[in-house]
């Protein structure tokens, strides 16, 4: 009986791509703290994992002979964060929120990962017949 690896993965595989590049997008907004009129951005993890497990990425063709990518759901539209507190030179990075924000991103994406190792030990076994 073959095994498609994907589904006997599930979300996490997806879900492990999605914390990263949110990560990236938050690390961005951490070394932005102090630049003038950087505006902090986001991904709407929910979103975007939905988009991941589809497959389907949102795109607008403006011209008929573009190839359309196959896509991996890692395009999700960066969203503004609305800030607390705006400074008066135009940034909106909270340094406390993006903080917490890539902690929290940080243990989730823990949590795939320990999800993800428990997955692959549970089909080891079955391969070995433990």
């Amino acid at each position: 009986m073959p095994i498609n690896i994907d589904s006997a993965l599930g979300i996490h595989a997806k879900a492990l791509a999605v914390h990263g590049r949110r990560a990236e997008v938050l690390a961005s907004n951490l070394a932005n703290a102090d630049t003038p009129n950087y505006k902090a951005r986001d991904i709407d993890f929910k979103a975007a994992l939905q988009q991941a497990q589809s497959g389907h990425v949102p795109l607008k063709a403006t011209h008929a002979g573009h190839i359309q990518p196959a896509g991996t759901g890692l395009s999700s539209p960066l969203l503004y964060r609305v800030p607390q507190q705006p400074s008066l030179d135009g940034n909106t990075v909270d340094t406390h929120v993006e903080q917490a924000e890539f902690a929290r991103n940080a243990v989730n994406y823990q949590a795939s990962l320990t999800f993800l190792g428990g997955k692959l030990k549970t089909l080891l076994s079955a391969i070995r017949g433990e």
